[in-house]
């Protein structure tokens, strides 16, 4: 079929260099004229190397190289900061909301709340390389983080709970699934709606075994690799 020889043409250029991670692709229009093809035909090749995480587009920017995904260890409880240094990566937070909220339907089932209950809540978009790759929806209960508002939320919040509560993470419970972008979600990380996505579920518990709050994560499928290693006693 004509859109997997497409396919395979790109997927060759991408391996052997000559594109790089970032680099834009030519127009759709261009490159159905260079492929000898219909639009229809370059926009299925173009899909199923989406779904493969090799290119990425942007809202009304085209198509883009993928980098290589950032590597995610579940066994490790690293900030987002520290996870992207680690891995030679340029990390960026940039704070979009943060507020207490009359805990949503979502909220309360996650953290296991009574109705009428207040909880803050912080939406953050994380960057590499300057590219928003994930939306974070934070959930937190106010009772061990009063004033909690007053702090900068483009920094690390498993550092302000540490500095300034005493409070640290001692075990985080992980669910992912697949999940598509959508609304304002997909316009924070210029994603066009409906791209796919991944979704990681965390709710962290503190020294004590109490929960205190859960982050969900939504990443574009391609900046982010779930890898670990397990070992056998």
């Amino acid at each position: 079929m004509q859109y997997v020889k497409i396919k395979d043409a790109i997927t060759e250029q991408i391996e052997s260099g000559l594109l790089s991670p970032h680099q834009k692709l030519p127009a759709e229009r261009k490159l159905a004229e260079m492929f000898d093809t219909t639009r229809v035909t370059l926009r299925e090749a173009l899909s199923v190397l989406e779904i493969e995480g090799k290119i990425f587009r942007e809202d009304r920017r085209g198509w883009f190289i993928s980098p290589e995904p950032l590597k995610y260890d579940p066994t490790r409880i690293l900030n987002f900061n520290s996870l992207a240094l680690a891995q030679e990566r340029r990390p960026k937070t940039k704070s979009v909301v943060a507020k207490s909220i009359l805990a949503t339907k979502e909220a309360a089932s996650l953290l296991g709340l009574p109705p009428f209950t207040d909880v803050y809540c912080v939406e953050r978009v994380r960057y590499l390389e300057e590219r928003p790759v994930v939306y974070v929806r934070s959930y937190i209960k106010q009772t061990p983080f009063p004033g909690l508002l007053k702090f900068d939320f483009d920094a690390s919040l498993t550092d302000i709970f540490r500095e300034h509560f005493g409070v640290t993470y001692h075990r985080t419970h992980y669910k992912v699934s697949m999940t598509s972008l959508l609304g304002d979600i997909a316009q924070a990380l210029h994603a066009t709606s409906g791209t796919p996505a991944l979704l990681v579920e965390k709710l962290n518990y503190n020294q004590d075994g109490a929960l205190i709050d859960c982050a969900l994560e939504y990443w574009r499928h391609d900046a982010v690799c779930i890898e670990s290693i397990a070992e056998m006693f």
